[in-house]
This record gives C-alpha cells, sequence and structure tokens, in this order.
C-alpha cells in the first residue's frame, strides 16, 4: 500500500474552503433533481456553477484504470438501482419517486475536495426514504470512528454494523479512500471490515468516506459491456450513497464538506 500523506494546517484550510463551495454546489444540485429534468441537465449546471465560484470539475477527464476512455462530465448521477458511476444523459430523465445520487469532486487552490448525497424526486415510497436515512446515519457513525489513534477498520466496521442491523447491505467492491493531492489517494476506506484493523488514523490524514447501501444484496455488476463506468445492483434493488471529505485533526474528524 502507498503511504498515506498528511496535509498541513494551512492545506486544510484551504480545503475547507473548497469544501464549503462543494457543499453549496450540491445543495443547489439536489434542488434542481425534480421530474422531468435529465441527469445531463444536472451536469449542465455543475458546469456552470463550478465556473461561478472558479472551481475544477476534476472528474471531467479523470481517467480511472477500470475505465476504456476518460470521465466525460462533471458529476456522477446515479438513479435507482445504478450504484455508482452513471454518466449523465439526456436520455436519462428524473422520474417522480426515484432516488438518485450526484457525486462532484472539485479542485480549490491545487487542492481537491470530495462528495456526495443522495435526494428523493419528489414524493418518494417508505422504503427509498429509509434507505437515504440510513446511508446517511452510516455516513455520521463512520465519521465519528476517524479519529487519532483508531484504525480505518473501526470506520468499516461502523458503517457495516448500522446497515445491516437496518436490513440493508453495503456494497463491498466500492470504497471511501484518502483525498487532498489528487481524486483518489491511500488508504482504501471499505464500508465493511472489523474494528481495530487497517490503517492507523493520524493527524492530518484527509479521507472521503463515503458509504454505498443498497436496499438488496450486496452484489453489483460494472457495465463493461455498456458505457464502461456505472455500476449496478445485481438483483435490480435500489442504491444510495453519501460522501464527506473529513480532516483528521487533534480532536477528532472536521468535516470539510458539509
Amino acid at each position: 500500500m502507498k503511504s498515506i500523506t498528511k496535509k498541513t494546517p494551512a492545506e486544510i484550510e484551504i480545503l475547507d474552503t473548497a469544501g464549503t463551495i462543494l457543499a453549496g454546489i450540491l445543495k443547489q444540485l439536489a434542488t434542481e433533481a425534480v421530474p422531468g429534468v435529465s441527469t445531463l441537465t444536472l451536469d449542465d449546471i455543475a458546469m456552470e456553477l463550478a465556473s461561478q465560484h472558479k472551481v475544477e470539475p476534476v472528474l471531467l477527464g479523470y481517467h480511472p484504470s477500470f475505465a476504456p476512455t476518460p470521465y466525460p462530465a462533471a458529476v456522477c448521477v446515479s438513479v435507482n438501482n445504478c450504484v455508482q458511476h452513471g454518466i449523465p444523459s439526456e436520455q436519462i430523465v428524473l422520474e417522480q419517486g426515484d432516488v438518485v445520487n450526484i457525486d462532484m469532486s472539485i479542485a480549490h487552490g491545487g487542492m481537491i475536495v470530495d462528495s456526495g448525497l443522495t435526494v428523493g424526486v419528489g414524493e418518494i415510497e417508505d422504503d427509498a426514504q429509509k434507505l437515504i436515512e440510513v446511508t446517511r446515519e452510516a455516513l455520521m457513525l463512520g465519521i465519528k470512528q476517524a479519529k487519532p489513534g483508531n484504525h480505518i477498520g473501526d470506520i468499516s466496521h461502523a458503517v457495516q454494523t448500522l446497515v445491516e442491523s437496518r436490513g440493508m447491505s453495503v456494497v463491498q467492491e466500492l470504497c471511501g479512500h484518502g483525498v487532498g493531492y489528487s481524486v483518489h489517494e491511500s488508504p482504501n476506506i471499505p464500508n465493511h471490515g472489523q474494528p481495530g484493523t487497517g490503517p492507523l488514523i493520524e493527524v492530518g490524514h484527509v479521507y472521503a468516506i463515503e458509504p454505498i447501501v443498497n436496499i438488496g444484496k450486496p452484489d453489483v455488476f460494472f457495465d463493461d459491456e455498456g458505457d464502461g463506468y456505472s455500476v449496478y445492483t445485481a438483483d435490480d434493488s435500489w442504491s444510495a450513497h453519501f460522501e464527506h471529505t473529513v480532516a483528521i485533526m487533534e480532536d477528532g474528524p472536521r468535516i470539510l464538506t458539509k
């Protein structure tokens, strides 16, 4: 495993400013996720907001090792049974009752933050609302474990325990990660694991913690024959995702994208 970088207090302040900007962009995008709006329209709005705030949408053109081509949009927009990495499209139009995950990374002052949220489109069913609430709660419990002296497994275990206690499952093929100098850094932060295991959490680390929760079973598949990015639930159940960039301080975790 690559070494885990530590960010300086000055760099964390830059990340905090970037996180505030990103939180505002995501809040605005959430209000735009209404029936009749295409996911491509959400991406267009994200690009416009990034320009207004003079930040770089770093997912645009990002080329992860698993994908055949660079990512073509500013945001990932994943609807219902699409777990992650949904590419915005004019053909995907939001409908009443959908759940939609919006995930974005931006660069500001040479530093990168990453965050995501899931919202309901109009009035949603009770099970969809529960999915959103459980995933959000899992994120906050995981963040509470991100304190100096704990281990990454403490975050993972907190997320998994909460989710499974509510009758849902965590996706194991995808995980959180370090962030700050680049979009993805060490360490990986799984949403399943045992307490007291994994790398030590230290002051100066910056993590993107992101529970990914399915109503049904945890199994997923990658759309290798389609866009090369989108990930779907194997049983067609719905999925949700929440993510914050968190800095590890002497007194515990500091949410930068709140």
